[in-house]
């Protein structure tokens, strides 16, 4: 694969605690502007991991890790709305697949506490637990090889990228002009207690589940929907592999049929269901999938199955099962498919998890445990100029319809 074909990776330290909008946008908008700048190329796409530092998993044992969900999914969602912010700033398109001027980000969250430190002898290998999060020496081993490397100038941000070089030593032969040093911004944290110097106390931790639910339309998968996808795959209870009586975790994923969007605005460049499927295992496989062969095995997922309306795509050494499923009314699976545990809404959607739940109820099953997203707003991170807000040109609803708009126009008489 040519060099420039491959990803970039940007690396950021840990974040400011709380992890904010408004803090979040201080710590990391310059690089993340940096990287996006350098990325965007006239006459083809980009792709960019942003890899975020930060102790979320909790717990003594390999097999017995738990995080916050709340927590994590609210710092998901503060990275995605940056990108979406400096990418209308910077006309950069940001769906998979957008095509020139176009930045296809993803971000990882990396469970990793900045003051572990490795001995000489340690070798990194892909270690995985009872979650979808992973560690840095895992990261190291599964994600390579790269176009760039984009590291923080700061203190913090210096000591990532070295521990980082040191665990992905050998993975491949970086050139001087691959190693990109990018500004940082300000991190701030707040007392670790107003009462003293006791720690913050842990977030509540949200126990894992064997079966997740979610549905939406997913044309032209975005930052808003990939913030979706992300969210509910922490969820995700992952199960042992060399367990003799194994049962994968499953991800369902109800994707709208084509026949319930024929009078959506600009219907004629809606993606087919089979595309937005591709999309969304596609995007998957770059948070679920691992191997130490880096790229070459996760650009495309290895084990799938396509069938009329069902795909179903099998990640880490088949633990996890993502089943996309096509849907013709507003319940699509979770009404048929009795062993679902969570259902995971957005803001739009909250009315539509109650609906379901109702459904059930009627059918005699056990209600759903419903989560809901934080959405992307722009209002959050807008920069203040002179007293007064600017939207940098960028919309606070991150729409598809939006995406098919630009198409239309730039292709007048075309349908996708």
């Amino acid at each position: 694969m040519p060099r420039e074909d491959l990803p970039s990776l940007l690396l950021l330290p840990f974040p400011p605690d709380p992890s904010s909008r408004p803090l979040l946008n201080a710590a990391y908008r310059p690089s993340i502007t940096a990287a996006l700048s350098r990325l965007k190329r006239p006459n083809s796409a980009s792709k960019l991991i942003v890899a975020v530092e930060c102790p979320i998993l909790h717990g003594q044992f390999l097999r017995s890790k738990t995080l916050s969900w709340t927590e994590a999914q609210a710092l998901v969602a503060g990275i995605y709305t940056i990108i979406s912010v400096v990418s209308a700033r910077l006309s950069i398109g940001t769906e998979i697949d957008g095509g020139p001027n176009s930045v296809d980000a993803t971000v990882v969250l990396i469970d990793h506490n900045r003051n572990k430190r490795f001995t000489e002898d340690f070798r990194p290998a892909i270690e995985t637990n009872n979650t979808p999060v992973i560690d840095l020496a895992t990261f190291a081993s599964a994600y390579h090889p790269w176009n760039y490397i984009f590291h923080v100038r700061s203190e913090l941000g210096l000591q990532l990228y070295q521990t980082y070089l040191k665990l992905a030593e050998g993975r491949q032969t970086l050139l001087q002009e691959q190693l990109v040093p990018v500004e940082g911004g300000i991190t701030m944290n707040a007392a670790p207690s107003v009462q003293g110097n006791s720690p913050r106390p842990t977030p509540t931790q949200t126990p894992g589940v064997p079966v997740v639910c979610l549905g939406g339309t997913f044309d032209y998968l975005h930052p808003g929907h990939k913030l979706l996808l992300t969210a509910a795959a922490l969820l995700l209870k992952v199960p042992r592999k060399d367990d003799p009586n194994m049962q994968p975790c499953t991800y369902i994923i109800g994707i709208t049929g084509d026949e319930l969007l024929k009078n959506k605005k600009y219907a004629e460049f809606v993606q087919s269901w089979e595309t937005r499927a591709r999309n969304v295992i596609l995007f998957l496989s770059r948070i679920l999938e691992l191997s130490e062969r880096g790229w070459k095995d996760t650009q495309q997922p290895r084990r799938v199955e396509e069938k009329d309306g069902d795909f179903r795509a099998w990640f880490r050494d088949g633990t996890i099962l993502v089943h996309c499923v096509r849907i013709q009314d507003p319940f699509g699976p979770t009404i048929t498919v009795e062993n679902v545990d969570a259902l995971v809404v957005s803001g739009e959607t909250r009315s539509g998890g109650k609906a379901v739940n109702d459904k059930r109820a009627e059918q005699g099953w056990k209600t759903l445990v419903v989560f809901e997203v934080d959405v992307l707003d722009a209002e959050d991170v807008l920069e203040e100029r002179e007293g007064t807000k600017t939207e940098d040109n960028f919309s606070a609803k991150i729409s598809s319809s939006a995406i098919r708009q630009q198409r239309a126009l730039a292709n007048p008489g075309t349908k996708i």
